[in-house]
C-alpha cells in the first residue's frame, strides 16, 4: 500500500493516455464477457442434458414425423422405461421476431420424462381437461405479460390458419439451466385439425432404466426399425443437442479466434503504452534506485501499474456487460439462457489480471537493467 501513492501519481501524469488504456480493456473484457455469454446460451442443452434420456427422431431428416404406433413398440424394447412424444409447431404471434419454441406433447407421459420442470398439481389438471390449453414457461410469460386465463392466438406457419390456446398454467425449472421459454400444448388438438398429419409425431423421447446401458438401448432402437418405411436416428440427449447446434456452425471456435484477435491486440496497446511510460520516466527510475529502490522494486512497481490499468478496465467491462445481460436474451428467442455466470466473470478478471502482468513485463525489464549513469545522461 506505501507504493500506491507513487503508481497514482504516474497514472494521472498523461490522463488522456490513462483513459484510452483503461477504454481498452473495458471495451474487450465487455467483448469476452459477451462471447461467452453467448457461447453459454448455444451450449446451454448440453449442461443440463438429461443422462437417461434419449431422443428418437427420424434417420432422413429431423423434420420427417414418425408413426404415433412407435410409441408402444419403444416401450417393448429392453431397457426403455418410459417414452414420450412431442412435434415442433412454429407459429407466430404478433409478429414474426417474436420467436419462441412451441411444442405440441403428449400430455399423459411428458412430465414423466422431464421432472425439471415444476408446474402446480392445479394448473396441470386444468390443462390437461382443456384440449386448447397451453402451459408456458415463466419467461415466456414474462416477456409477453401474459397471466394465466389469457387466450392467445398463434398464427401457423407449418400448418394453416389461426389457432387460439387458452393458458392453464405456469411452469419453472429446478436448475438455473432450464429453458424456460417453451410453450406446450395437446398434441391431440394438433391432430385433430391437421388431418394430413394425423398418426404422425415429430420425435420420441425415451427414458432408459440404466443410463450405462443407453449405446445399447440406442442401437437396439435403431435395429428394431431398421429397413422399414421410417427408419430410426437414436442419440443421447447430450449428443442431439450438440448436433442441433452444430447446424449454426463452430460457434465456439469462432468465438475463440474472435477473442483471440482481440486480447492480442489489447497486449499489444497495453505494453506500447506501459513501454512508452517508462521511457518517459527514465530519469526518475534513475532517482528512484538513488534513494534506495531495489531492481525487484522498480520491476515490482512498473507490473503492478500494468495490473492495475489491466483489472479497473477489465472489470469495469465486466460489470457492464453483466448489466447487459440482466436484461435477458437480446435476440428474441434465440438465446433463452442468456447471462453471465460467476465463473465465467472470474475467467475473465484472470485474463485481464495475466494481459496486465505480460504487457508490463518488458518495459520491467527494461527499467531492472537500466542504469543510474546511462539514466541521469538523457534529458
Amino acid at each position: 500500500m506505501k507504493f500506491l501513492p507513487l503508481i497514482i501519481a504516474n497514472i494521472k501524469r498523461k490522463k488522456i493516455r490513462t483513459v484510452l488504456t483503461l477504454g481498452s480493456f473495458a471495451v474487450s473484457l465487455f467483448l469476452f464477457g459477451l462471447l461467452v455469454t453467448i457461447d453459454a446460451a448455444f451450449y446451454q442443452g448440453l449442461e443440463v442434458a438429461g443422462v437417461d434420456r434419449l431422443i428418437v427422431s427420424n434417420k432422413t431428416s429431423l423434420i420427417m414425423p414418425l408413426p404415433v404406433s412407435y410409441k408402444e413398440r419403444l416401450r417393448q424394447i429392453p431397457g426403455v422405461e418410459d417414452v414420450t412424444y412431442a412435434s415442433w409447431f412454429g407459429g407466430i404471434y404478433q409478429d414474426e421476431k417474436n420467436f419462441f419454441p412451441q411444442f405440441a406433447i403428449d400430455t399423459e407421459t411428458w412430465l414423466g420424462l422431464y421432472p425439471e420442470f415444476i408446474i402446480p398439481e392445479q394448473q396441470w389438471q386444468a390443462f390437461e381437461k382443456d384440449r386448447q390449453g397451453a402451459i408456458v414457461g415463466r419467461k415466456t410469460m414474462k416477456r409477453f405479460k401474459w397471466k394465466v386465463g389469457d387466450r392467445i392466438p398463434l398464427q401457423a406457419t407449418i400448418y394453416r390458419g389461426i389457432w387460439e390456446f387458452n393458458i392453464c398454467g405456469v411452469y419453472n425449472g429446478t436448475r438455473k439451466a432450464d429453458d424456460l421459454t417453451q410453450f406446450w400444448f395437446h398434441h391431440k388438438y394438433l391432430d385433430e385439425n391437421t388431418p394430413f398429419e394425423k398418426g404422425y409425431v415429430g420425435w420420441y423421447t425415451v427414458k432408459v432404466k440404466d443410463p450405462d446401458q443407453a449405446a445399447q438401448v440406442s442401437r437396439a432402437i435403431d435395429d428394431r426399425f431398421a429397413n422399414s418405411p421410417f427408419e430410426t436416428k437414436t442419440d443421447t440427449e447430450k449428443a442431439f443437442t450438440a448436433g442441433f447446434v452444430k447446424q449454426f456452425g463452430n460457434i465456439k471456435l469462432i468465438l475463440l479466434s474472435v477473442g483471440a484477435v482481440v486480447f492480442f491486440t489489447l497486449l499489444l496497446i497495453t505494453g506500447s503504452n506501459m513501454g512508452i511510460s517508462v521511457r518517459e520516466r527514465t530519469n526518475e527510475i534513475a532517482i528512484l534506485k538513488t534513494v534506495g529502490f531495489t531492481d525487484q522494486k522498480v520491476v515490482f512497481l512498473i507490473l503492478l501499474e500494468s495490473t492495475l490499468y489491466a483489472l479497473v478496465g477489465g472489470g469495469l467491462g465486466l460489470g457492464l456487460c453483466k448489466l447487459f445481460t440482466l436484461a435477458g436474451d437480446p435476440t428474441g428467442g434465440l438465446l433463452p439462457l442468456f447471462y453471465l455466470a460467476a465463473d465465467r466473470i472470474a475467467l475473465g478478471v484472470g485474463i485481464a489480471f495475466l494481459v496486465g502482468v505480460t504487457a508490463g513485463f518488458i518495459p520491467a525489464l527494461f527499467a531492472m537493467k537500466l542504469k543510474i549513469v546511462d539514466a541521469m545522461r538523457r534529458v
